[in-house]
């Protein structure tokens, strides 16, 4: 499942929490967290034109889902990633990232040191009044600033209903569409622009309800009622037609915006 449930709230203290769930589940992140189409990621990085083997900063980086991609297309990547659960998975998948502990507010790099940050779901974590200019303090001139998002493909019916089965306690109170995701403006970048690509993650009944469980929505909820939430998941998926039996394909949407240091 995308993340259109795992959007910041208004209650800081349960933002915080959300943001910071996400280490205890670090090994199940990395299973079955989807990854970003190469599409997308070549999209994002387009400003760049043809330099060879961009430097590319893989901002909040999880355990390392765009990292993959980045080394995949052949980038020099260096993954920054404030939780060390979170960080380990990723320097033991991808030794070919640097793999740096830090944030978005204080990246551990020097000025100028890198011609691309991007930032795989975690955008909206940020304090973007500080994360703005330290982003821009480590970037090349010319350089880029994009961010992904794999989000649910709302316009398929299983998947709006799975969305709504879903939602614990700490859900937003309505579904954030992809159109509400973080479109900064700042004297120090361009115009944002944007795209959709469609992408899909093969699983079965039970990878999905485990992917969902991932989400910080069913991470920071009691125990009593997460098992609740994850068995109502699966027992939504076990009967329908589309996800009853096997693997299907889930239909993701991943929303992609960039912008070039001014």
């Amino acid at each position: 499942m995308g993340n259109s449930t795992d959007q910041p709230v208004h209650d800081a203290a349960l933002h915080a929490r959300r943001a910071s769930s996400f280490g205890a589940a670090a090994a199940a992140y990395a299973e079955h967290r989807p990854d970003y189409p190469a599409d997308g990621i070549r999209w994002a990085l387009e400003p760049l034109g043809g330099k060879e083997k961009p430097k590319v900063l893989d901002l909040g980086a999880g355990t390392g889902k765009l990292t993959e991609g980045l080394l995949s297309l052949g980038f020099e990547v260096t993954a920054v990633e404030p939780d060390e659960a979170m960080l380990a998975e990723l320097a033991g998948r991808y030794p070919a990232a640097t793999a740096l502990t830090g944030t978005a507010e204080s990246i551990p790099l020097p000025d100028g040191a890198v011609d691309a940050v991007v930032v795989g779901q975690a955008f909206h974590w940020f304090d973007q009044q500080r994360a703005l200019p330290e982003i821009a303090r480590v970037l090349r001139p010319g350089g880029v600033l994009a961010a992904l998002w794999n989000t649910d493909d709302l316009s398929v019916d299983w998947v709006a209903e799975l969305q709504r089965v879903s939602r614990s306690d700490v859900s937003a109170p309505m579904p954030p569409q992809r159109e509400e995701a973080p479109m900064p403006t700042h004297p120090l970048f361009g115009d944002f622009e944007s795209t959709e690509v469609s992408h899909v993650q093969r699983r079965t009944a039970e990878s999905l309800t485990a992917t969902i469980g991932t989400q910080s929505h069913t991470l920071v909820i009691s125990p009593q009622e997460r098992a609740e939430l994850l068995g109502r998941i699966a027992d939504y998926l076990r009967g329908r037609p589309e996800t009853a039996a096997g693997e299907f394909d889930l239909p993701i949407v991943t929303l992609v915006i960039r912008s070039v240091l001014r």
